[in-house]
């Protein structure tokens, strides 16, 4: 491990500031197509063990891609966990080059972890990159006609006209998105796809928000894959207290989307419906049986996308 070298990148929208755990100072690469070919050049030569960039609005990903295409291994990591990092070794300030320098500490650390699985893995290829753009776009347009129908009940009579225009030209826009999404998956998913939907209270578009943000499903147990949805209960123990279990972190979008259809699933899946009453029965909170209920149904689509097959759902007398 001592010989190992570790690099950190900071990213930012015109440069990438690199720094290596074997060099004292960092240097400066542009970040556009001849920077980052300079870039694998020189990461090529130092042949890291680890390689960790910040997730940084999407400027990350060329680079990314490029290191990985070369062979190297790359994490893309929370910012949030990266800072917290710097924290815990006193390094307030923040410049370019101790970002650099802490991603590249970090690496080490990362590099150490027995779930580093977690954070080290394959870059999305260009079709699920492009259904990922067509994903965020349908939220983004979601979002906006949310926007403007409470608008339209708090605006005076006079503006309107004009939202309802706008309302119109999103609810347009909407399902214009709602069939290039359809037809993506049809197109790269098609089988998976209608195994999934298979289960009761899993639609079209929640099945979208698993391909495109879950690509893990399937791939990994249901305790990893709850762990990385965030619908795994946390431990709040420390010595003589033992504090509520609660869910944490995870991906925020795939999340919201499992718990709208999981309120759609405990109406009409027999067997959630069956689950989440029985832990009613035994005292626990809605909330809490609900977030019981959607860790149950991603269980079961892990295992459908595992093993591609159908639903099928237990007799009622197994």
């Amino acid at each position: 491990m001592s010989d190992s070298v570790f690099v950190g990148i900071d990213v930012s929208s015109q440069t990438l500031e690199v720094a290596s755990s074997r060099a004292s100072k960092s240097w400066q690469v542009s970040n556009d197509g001849p920077g980052i070919e300079q870039l694998v050049t020189q990461l090529t030569e130092l042949a890291p063990a680890l390689v960790v960039l910040e997730a940084t609005g999407g400027y990350e990903f060329d680079a990314a891609c490029a290191a990985q295409a070369a062979g190297l291994t790359v994490a893309v990591v929370n910012p949030r966990m990266a800072r917290n990092f710097a924290r815990a070794l006193g390094a307030l300030a923040k410049t370019d080059a101790l970002d650099a320098k802490m991603l590249a500490a970090f690496a080490r650390v990362l590099h150490q972890h027995p779930e580093r699985e977690r954070y080290v893995k394959p870059l999305a290829d260009a079709e699920r990159q492009r259904l990922q753009a067509l994903v965020l776009r349908r939220r983004q347009l979601v979002q906006m006609l949310a926007s403007e129908r409470q608008r339209l009940r708090l605006s005076h009579a006079i503006a309107r006209p004009s939202i309802e225009r706008v309302i119109d030209f999103l609810k347009k826009e909407l399902a214009d998105s709602d069939a290039e999404v359809a037809a993506h998956v049809r197109q790269h998913h098609a089988e998976l796809a209608a195994a999934l939907q298979s289960v009761p209270g899993i639609g079209a578009a929640s099945v979208a928000v698993l391909l495109a943000e879950l690509p893990e499903l399937g791939q990994i147990d249901r305790r990893r894959v709850a762990a990385l949805v965030g619908v795994a209960p946390l431990n709040r123990d420390s010595g003589q207290m033992r504090g509520q279990r609660a869910i944490w972190g995870g991906r925020a979008d795939v999340r919201r989307t499992l718990y709208m259809a999981t309120l759609t699933a405990v109406r009409h899946n027999p067997t959630l419906r069956a689950y989440y009453e029985r832990l009613l029965l035994t005292g626990k909170r809605k909330k809490v049986a609900l977030i019981a209920a959607m860790r149950k149904l991603l269980t079961m689509l892990n295992a459908i996308a595992k093993h591609g097959t159908q639903w099928n759902p237990p007799t009622p007398n197994t």
